[in-house]
């Protein structure tokens, strides 16, 4: 019996030999496979001293954003990266498609210190990285080193200054995080109106002065920035529908006013209703009668006589006043009440809350 023992021994001896390899070979292959989900040092290095710097200055949320390994979001090379405020944004429950497009809007295609942005024209508009949508520099004031952008404030500028990416704080999103706005619709992030010469991905190339587009006067870029003003208010103050619905007809809006020379208007704003529901004819039209091409105040409309008509935006169609409730003291303009008066009053607008949306006249729908 021993001879037939001795002569399995070569065999026994070349199959060990073949497993170790076997198990060294998988080993390292499986090594060199987990390296690259870590990430590079030099990025992890770059993470590390972001994440430290927010948290530094109070901004946990977005810090432990960028701490995650690998992280949920890294701003990449050459751009400026505005952190949100936790106030602004802790308590909402936001899904995380939408807080990763949010973050995406609120990064710039080119490094900006502040010093840079104090340089640049306010009106001018950047290239986020955000389905290259724009966001705005809304206010500009140079000697008391403010910059508003979509009109947010920069709370806590150069927060981080990187060789990749520059970090500032701001204290509120660029954009509404309200639930209506982000639900039904794909359209749920909704960028400034800008003139396509102002828009910038650069310093350099930020407008120096009024005459650098043919087609629009300083006078009618200031309006521009106003009529995106309106916009943000709306959403802010519970008309996030109507809101929506103005800035998707806005370009326009726009042409009509300035080919016609309207130089104020008169917007009458319904609750939020489904108006996105709608072709995009009907919806210009239906956004339309809502506004009239000239600034009347809620003390104005209360001295016209009865059967007043008002000629709105829609040549065909006009708004008669029926007439003020007295014992409410409410205007009624075609059935429906003005229940917040002079909610927004500038120089050239007049924004006033109605009760719920005029109807469009049937022979003309």
């Amino acid at each position: 019996m021993a001879p037939s023992c001795w002569c399995w021994f070569p065999i026994y001896f070349v199959a060990s030999v073949t497993l170790g390899v076997i198990a060294i070979t998988s080993a390292i292959h499986s090594n060199s496979k987990a390296t690259p989900q870590e990430l590079p040092p030099q990025s992890h290095t770059l993470s590390t001293n972001a994440t430290r710097a927010l948290k530094n200055s109070g901004y946990t949320f977005m810090a432990d954003l960028l701490h995650r390994s690998p992280p949920f979001f890294l701003p990449p090379q050459n751009s400026t990266f505005f952190a949100i405020k936790d106030s602004a944004i802790t308590n909402t429950s936001l899904p995380l498609w939408f807080l990763k497009s949010l973050l995406l809007y609120h990064t710039f295609t080119t490094k900006l210190t502040m010093q840079e942005l104090l340089n640049m024209s306010q009106g001018t508009c950047m290239t986020t990285l955000f389905r290259q949508k724009n966001a705005s520099i809304t206010k500009i004031e140079t000697l008391q080193k403010i910059v508003e952008i979509n009109r947010v404030s920069i709370s806590n500028p150069n927060m981080f200054l990187g060789e990749q990416f520059i970090i500032h704080g701001v204290v509120g999103p660029f954009s509404s995080i309200q639930r209506e706005a982000f639900q039904g619709s794909s359209d749920f992030i909704h960028s400034p109106t800008c003139p396509s010469s102002s828009s910038s991905s650069s310093p350099s190339s930020s407008p120096s002065s009024p005459n650098r587009n043919s087609t629009y006067t300083s006078g009618d870029f200031k309006k521009i920035v106003e009529w995106n003003r309106i916009i943000h208010f709306l959403g802010s103050k519970g008309y996030s529908s109507f809101s929506i619905a103005l800035h998707s007809v806005l370009e326009g809006l726009l042409i009509e006013s300035l080919s016609f020379g309207f130089a104020s208007v008169t917007i009458f704003a319904p609750p939020d209703v489904n108006l996105l529901s709608y072709p995009s004819a009907l919806l210009y039209r239906a956004v339309k009668i809502h506004i009239l091409p000239q600034r009347l105040t809620y003390k104005e409309l209360c001295h016209f006589p009865v059967r007043t008509l008002l000629k709105t935006m829609m040549p065909d169609d006009h708004l008669e006043i029926d007439g003020v409730l007295g014992f409410m003291n409410v205007v009624v303009i075609n059935g429906i009440e003005i229940v917040k008066p002079d909610m927004f009053v500038s120089e050239r607008f007049v924004v006033h809350g109605i009760s719920r949306a005029f109807k469009m006249a049937e022979s003309n729908a």
